[in-house]
């Protein structure tokens, strides 16, 4: 539970940290775009390399950015085999075959499906680091601000943009409180004699409802509490609430925009003149 890092803040003086929040947000969000836009391996090369040196920009401790891939190893390890033995066709040249002894079954893995499961394994790698980098060089406080002034347009249309920006802001900001709280519950079962590593699925599972129930106990007790708090301070959610600190835009948001900019048309002549993977 502790490799999730969703909702945590590196403290930093870095260029990353000195930007304004809507320019990174909306930047995040574009380079998002471009890694599913990417369609051979040179635009998903520079999209990596863009995302490494970002990585070094942040200055943000690597130990720390690989915990916060280290979740989605089974879900990038599963993508993989799935691209890897299921990528077939005429066209699909194959590199080896492996038998299995059941009614001669056989999987067979094709160049093909090499180049998909490594490409598909790349972009979700970047796409982890550069979510994981918004966070890391974010405050909570200053994502909820952003958010809230990049989407003040919806606002004409009666979307409640102020209470959308506060739920994100509480979401991520109790991500971090409940693991910690479910590492506390996991050690005190343990120290009970509860076995939540070993047996059977069905009986892991049965193992952690004593987890479980007291996890959500104390989140709807630490969610009735913040209600109060925020009841007493007379927060209604008005969108007309201002904000500590003024977002203002500066040389380096501008650098950033133009690198994007450089990238995008960098991955659009990439993917016209070397086609798909």
């Amino acid at each position: 539970m502790r490799n999730i890092t969703i909702g945590q803040y590196y403290a930093g003086q870095s260029l990353l940290h000195r930007m304004d929040a809507r320019m990174k947000l909306a930047l995040t969000f574009g380079f998002m775009i471009l890694l599913f836009v990417c369609q051979n391996f040179l635009s998903l090369g520079l999209l990596a390399l863009a995302t490494l040196a970002l990585a070094l920009l942040s200055r943000v401790p690597v130990g720390m950015l690989l915990r916060s891939l280290r979740p989605i190893i089974v879900l990038v390890v599963f993508t993989s085999l799935l691209n890897l033995f299921y990528t077939t066709g005429a066209n699909a040249t194959p590199l080896f075959t492996i038998p299995l002894h059941f009614h001669g079954w056989a999987l067979t893995v094709s160049r093909e499906g090499a180049f998909l499961a490594i490409f598909t394994t790349v972009r979700i790698l970047c796409l982890i680091l550069a979510s994981s980098l918004l966070t890391y060089t974010t405050t909570p406080s200053m994502l909820t601000t952003g958010l809230e002034r990049l989407l003040a347009p919806l606002a004409k249309l009666h979307v409640p943009v102020s209470a959308f920006a506060m739920m994100m802001t509480l979401a991520l900001r109790f991500v971090p409180t409940l693991v910690e709280e479910t590492d506390r519950i996991m050690n005190a079962q343990k120290s009970r004699g509860s076995n939540l590593e070993t047996g059977s699925l069905l009986q892991r599972v049965r193992a952690f409802v004593p987890v479980l129930v007291p996890l959500f106990i104390s989140a709807f007790r630490r969610a009735a509490e913040l209600a109060n708090a925020m009841e007493s301070r007379c927060y209604t959610g008005a969108n007309a609430r201002t904000s500590m600190k003024q977002l203002r835009l500066h040389a380096g948001d501008f650098a950033a925009l133009a690198t994007m900019a450089l990238l995008c048309g960098g991955v659009v002549t990439l993917n016209i003149y070397f086609g798909k993977v």
